[in-house]
């Protein structure tokens, strides 16, 4: 197994790592609209913040090697389903090869976020 870790994402809230690697399949923790440069919530929008995530997660595919047309799998995360027709469009513009997904409502996100995303991914060795 090998460990994915870039500056480029957020650093990890609690004891996980941002990514592994295991016989050429990438698996990412879920990522969340924090901006790695400032260390702060990219804003207070759906739009904000699921912009953010993707921008982070293609951060965590580059280092793996990978890109977002090689993602099999997506598990996304909403506080609110009332936002799934906006975050669609945003997630529309990065995962354009329709991967796989499932997407639930949750009652609380850490940092009170409004969606995160975790994908599986193949990794060409």
């Amino acid at each position: 197994m090998k460990v994915i870790a870039t500056e480029k994402a957020p650093k990890a809230l609690g004891p996980y790592s941002q990514a592994y690697v295991h016989n050429g399949i990438l698996y990412t923790s879920g990522q969340i609209g924090i901006n790695p440069e400032t260390d702060a919530v990219a804003g207070d929008t759906i739009e904000a913040q699921a912009e953010q995530v993707c921008k982070n997660i293609g951060t965590i595919l580059e280092e793996a090697g990978t890109t977002f047309d090689k993602v099999l799998k997506t598990t996304c995360f909403l506080s609110d389903m009332g936002d799934f027709a906006v975050f669609n469009e945003i997630y529309a513009k990065y995962f354009t090869s329709k991967p796989a997904r499932s997407c639930v409502a949750v009652k609380t996100l850490p940092k009170n976020l409004l969606c995160e995303i975790e994908v599986i991914a193949v990794v060409e060795e």
